[in-house]
């Protein structure tokens, strides 16, 4: 099959490459021309696993190219896939559909043939009526269905989740965009992934659904964390053992500072509002994006409290500002809320994290030091505040750790570290949810800090 992706950032570049390694000619169109040279040079526009390996693949391979003219990717091409951004729109969190209307009159005039146009891009129920509509007035004698395809990819994981996903899920309204969908996923069938086909409007749901559900997940078991605190118990037992039921399942059940990413608070804002504006109201998920953002200001209040109230003129190191591990993504990244905060009431900040450096120093404030790497971050700091689980900090070396500090002060608002083993290196220690038991002398404990 041939397949233009109009949109060359995260969900088309992966979208765009994957189909590509399941044997179809794809064509990837960005409006940006640094970006798709870069790509052609493939430089990556984001930090992803393994994506620029499979692009280098499949561009030798002759299926897979880049381009900033959408007419001649759209010439000639089976399914066109609109994959462009829908952020949060000022003002009332509904999704920004600009760049997805803007994309369907283009496609509308550059189309010569039959194709199935595809809204791959997350978008709230309607929009692919819409996209209908304005290809329809734009080019009435054009030959198209519309169809809906929303992507199910986690941020580090993308390639196997496309590769090997948990269902497809596709939207259409005749036989015909049936077929054609059907024949590019054909490829999964051999491993057999189920597809769901449903009607555009259930498609355009369905995501917002989803992310809604599992944003859900994590504000609760954060909120079970905080009780936990109260009475004592262990959160990783109470979400080990919950998560053993089949109605439940354990993915999603790890507390922390908050939700962020590219998908999560956006889709529930927009859920939330579509929800309003038919008048069904989520109050779940209201209440979710609610305890989120609460969620935020209260780590930047564990953090002070942990310094006995006052962060003035102490020296705080930050493992991890990305908002998840094996991503360089900034987007609503906790960083962005609790840095800034801290920095306000007179902390110094150095932090580090192995991929996202560069994209935290376009989104925080100026006064940040960047540190070379985990141990380079410890030097000298007065506490240390763990915001990302990235892998490579679970092994570091807790007496090396705790001799590169001046303070004791450690709050792991990732409950990477197992508390015990913390308070025995000498730390001062929080996690989320979980009890500290109290410290066992040791050599480190009984040297002290330095200085």
């Amino acid at each position: 099959m041939r397949i233009a992706m109009i949109g060359s950032g995260y969900v088309g570049l992966v979208s765009g490459t994957c189909f590509s390694e399941l044997g179809h000619d794809v064509i990837c169109v960005d409006r940006d021309p640094e970006r798709i040279e870069k790509l052609r040079r493939n430089i990556m526009p984001i930090y992803e696993p393994g994506l620029d390996a499979l692009v280098a693949k499949n561009v030798a391979g002759g299926r897979l190219a880049f381009t900033t003219d959408l007419k001649a990717a759209v010439d000639g091409a089976d399914a066109v896939f609109i994959a462009v951004g829908t952020p949060s729109r000022r003002g009332d969190g509904r999704a920004d559909l600009t760049y997805v209307y803007a994309a369907a009159a283009e496609i509308a005039n550059a189309l010569t043939g039959y194709a199935v146009v595809v809204t791959k891009s997350t978008v709230p129920v309607g929009t692919g009526r819409e996209v209908a509509a304005i290809i329809g007035k734009t080019r009435p004698d054009a030959d198209f269905d519309v169809a809906s395809n929303p992507e199910f990819l986690r941020e580090g994981a993308a390639i196997n989740d496309f590769m090997r996903p948990d269902r497809v899920v596709i939207g259409v309204e005749s036989d015909r965009a049936r077929d054609v969908l059907s024949s590019i996923y054909r490829p999964l069938y051999l491993i057999e992934r189920p597809i769901v086909s449903t009607t555009l409007e259930t498609a355009e749901l369905i995501k917002y659904a989803s992310n809604s559900f599992l944003a859900m997940k994590i504000t609760f078991i954060n909120e079970v964390a905080n009780l936990c605190e109260k009475v004592g118990a262990d959160v990783h037992d109470v979400a080990k053992a919950i998560g053993l039921d089949g109605r439940i399942g354990p993915k999603f059940l790890h507390p922390g500072p908050g939700y962020g990413g590219s998908c999560f608070p956006k889709d529930t804002l927009a859920f939330a509002q579509t929800a309003q504006d038919y008048g069904a109201r989520q109050h779940v998920v209201e209440t979710v994006i609610e305890v989120n953002e609460r969620r935020k200001a209260e780590m930047t209040d564990r953090i002070v409290a942990a310094f006995g109230g006052s962060v003035r003129d102490r020296t705080i190191a930050v493992l991890g500002l990305t908002f998840k591990p094996n991503t360089d993504d900034m987007r609503e990244a906790p960083s962005l809320t609790i840095l800034p905060a801290l920095l306000q009431a007179g902390a110094r900040i150095q932090a580090f994290d192995p991929e996202g450096m560069e994209e935290a120093r376009k989104h925080l404030p100026p006064g940040i030091i960047y540190a070379t790497s985990a141990y380079d971050v410890l030097e000298g700091a007065d506490g240390t505040v763990v915001l990302t689980e990235w892998n490579e900090f679970r092994g570091l070396d807790l007496k090396r750790m705790r001799e590169a500090m001046r303070g004791d002060v450690f709050i792991d608002l990732r409950n990477v570290y197992k508390p015990g083993e913390m308070t025995s290196a000498g730390f001062s220690y929080q996690g989320l949810g979980r009890p500290v038991p109290a410290a066992q002398p040791t050599a480190v404990a009984q040297a002290g800090a330095r200085g």
